[in-house]
């Protein structure tokens, strides 16, 4: 189990009581700073089971816009990209799990790490910075300001001041 460093003080914690998989969610859009996180989370995250989630705005939803954005799989809607984290997963000789869910992106992220036992999130950044940030906000701040779990925000390109 563990054993106590008397010269140290320090009480250490061997692998196996400290191996538990953990559940990791990975909220994503198909660009690149979600790429990235995900791609951080199979690399270093090497136990742990993965879900990859994708909020829709209720108004994107009910919007019919692109018809190759989403290929219907039961009664619910999946992305088409969700065949690339397949493969990007696969080149880590891991799986993840899917899900879409309906709703703001921020509360839709925190909704589903509450009420599906995620350990952490980790997620991407679209590196805004100045006013485009106070303008538009930021999905990862949200998140990260208001996550009862741990969140690793993933830096995913160039700021644009």
């Amino acid at each position: 189990m563990g054993w106590l460093d008397d010269e140290h003080g320090v009480f250490t914690v061997d692998r196996v009581a400290s191996a538990m998989t953990r559940h990791l969610l990975v909220p994503m859009d198909d660009s690149e700073p979600a790429r990235a996180a995900l791609e951080h989370a199979l690399s270093i995250f090497l136990d742990d089971e993965i879900t990859v989630l994708h909020a829709v705005d209720e108004l994107e939803a009910g919007y019919a816009g692109e018809p190759s954005a989403t290929t219907a799989t039961g009664d619910e809607f999946e992305p088409e990209f969700f065949a690339a984290v397949r493969s990007m997963a696969a080149e880590y000789d891991r799986s993840v799990e899917t899900a879409v869910v309906e709703g703001t992106s921020a509360a839709a992220i925190l909704e589903f790490a509450r009420e599906g036992g995620v350990d952490q999130i980790v997620m991407g950044s679209e590196g805004r910075s100045g006013v485009s940030r106070m303008l538009l906000g930021s999905i990862a701040e949200g998140v990260a300001r208001r996550s009862t779990v741990p969140v690793t925000v993933v830096p995913g390109g160039e700021t644009d001041e």
